[in-house]
């Protein structure tokens, strides 16, 4: 692996460590451009860098000791595409549900394109039905059933 996709996937590491994790939202000024374009936001989010940040917010209000554990990335191109677990405790308001208490975990995968030092453009997608399930909003399936969505 050369340098470039080294240092694109140290922007993205740092990310998901010390902005999502530990909530250095000066740091997430700094890896993210000011031309930020998400091709997947959350409902009622924005495409661009300040709705990024909203929702980091949001998912440390809602779990305050949120914690990611990457498994693993792989860089193609200019794209870092990283699969991780998050942990935390639902304590703060999450999809328009109060704080239960719930220690709750879920997958995610995204992919960030990084230039220049920089990520400036995301794609996501998070497993948020299994955090539903986990704080007691859904019925968690019977074992052995399969949702035919």
């Amino acid at each position: 692996m050369n340098d470039i996709s080294e240092a694109a996937k140290l922007v993205v590491r740092r990310n998901t460590e010390e902005v999502q994790g530990g909530g250095d939202f000066d740091l997430f000024d700094q890896l993210f451009s000011d031309d930020l374009y998400d091709h997947t936001p959350q409902p009622g989010g924005t495409r661009d860098k300040a709705g990024v940040l909203v929702l980091y917010k949001r998912l440390r209000e809602a779990f305050p000791d949120f914690k990611p554990e990457i498994h693993w990335q792989k860089v193609d191109g200019d794209i870092v595409t990283t699969f991780k677990t998050y942990h935390g405790t639902h304590l703060g308001n999450f999809l328009g549900h109060a704080g239960t208490g719930t220690r709750v975990s879920f997958e995610t995968v995204d992919a960030m394109k990084v230039v220049d030092g920089q990520i400036t453009e995301h794609w996501g997608v998070a497993n948020l039905y299994s955090v539903l399930q986990q704080i007691g909003v859904i019925d968690p399936l019977p074992v052995g059933e399969t949702s035919h969505v």
